[in-house]
């Protein structure tokens, strides 16, 4: 079962990490209008080193989202942001909905 669309009421763009060039980070085409669940709140999470960082806004979308960590992502407030990581959510055979979880600077 996959979150129902109801539930993800925003929109946002992801930039897709494609990973460093000679001038800095190179991303992927934009894509417009993800359906999302965003919530601009401040957290504290571990990135993929194991670091502990601050969050300021959490995503949930469908599963499969493809936005590595260092993904360029525009809120729906405008703010744009960085991913710090992702997260795919299953649980076989349990009636909840699968998801992806973005956690962002």
């Amino acid at each position: 079962m996959r979150v129902p669309t109801w539930l993800l009421p925003h929109r946002i763009t992801i930039e897709p990490y494609k990973g460093d060039g000679t001038y800095g980070p190179i991303y992927g085409p934009p894509v417009p209008n993800v359906r999302a669940l965003v919530a601009e709140t401040v957290r504290t999470v571990r990135d993929r080193t194991g670091r502990e960082v601050t969050s300021t806004a959490q995503i949930i979308a469908a599963p499969g989202l493809d936005c590595p960590a260092e993904s360029r992502i525009t809120l729906p407030s405008g703010r744009i942001t960085t991913a710090i990581n992702a997260a795919s959510h299953t649980a076989p055979g349990l009636p909840v909905p699968q998801s992806s979880e973005v956690s962002c600077e």
